[in-house]
């Protein structure tokens, strides 16, 4: 679950704490990034799915679970209404 993997990113690398994602209407706002830090996590994604985000800015101002449907409904179009594998923005790898 697309979800899962981004909340698995901010958690390594970005330090949020985990019990924040529990709250249904957390803002991507209250995540603690500042606009590098969302602007990082966003290239993360374009990085490893091979698409630029339309308008990444937007997200600020969404709860993180509207963040994530408006990425994987990108992801979507993208990709021919297809998700791609989601474990490409795991950060570790199982081999």
């Amino acid at each position: 679950m697309l979800e899962q993997v981004i909340q698995n990113y901010l958690i390594s690398q970005a330090k949020v704490d985990p019990g924040r994602f529990d709250n249904p209407g957390l803002l991507v706002a209250d995540l603690g990034l500042d606009s590098l830090g969302l602007v990082e996590m966003l290239f993360e994604i374009e990085d490893r799915f091979g698409f630029q985000l339309s308008d990444p800015m937007k997200f600020q101002s969404m709860t993180f679970r509207d963040m994530v449907g408006a990425i994987e409904a990108e992801l979507r179009e993208h990709n021919g209404g297809d998700l791609p594998e989601l474990d490409a923005l795991s950060v570790s790898s199982h081999s």
